[in-house]
């Protein structure tokens, strides 16, 4: 395993483990899942560019798309959190309401 590789591995490790542990703030958790993200899209990057796969070159553009979507509804759910509620604490949303 090269030395970019294991570093993205650490890198999603550690947002893995930052996404696990800092619950309690919704703008925490969605810095999370973008490192998260942007750990699979170096990874891929590197992988796909390193296997000199034609077809395969636009896979990593699919997923910066999909977390590109993922940020979009994660900041509007938390602009329409905090603007209900005042805060963007997890723990004090009820989801289970209508």
């Amino acid at each position: 395993m090269t030395l970019v590789y294991m570093n993205m591995a650490l890198a999603f490790t550690i947002s893995l483990l930052g996404l696990l542990m800092y619950r309690s703030h919704l703008m925490s958790s969605l810095l999370c899942l973008e490192g998260m993200m942007l750990s699979l899209f170096v990874t891929m990057a590197v992988t796909i560019l390193n296997s000199h796969l034609i077809l395969a070159n636009m896979i990593p553009i699919i997923l910066l798309v999909f977390a590109a979507c993922e940020a979009a509804l994660g900041l509007s759910l938390l602009v329409m959190v905090s603007n209900t509620y005042g805060v963007d604490h997890v723990q004090n949303l009820n989801l289970l309401q209508c």
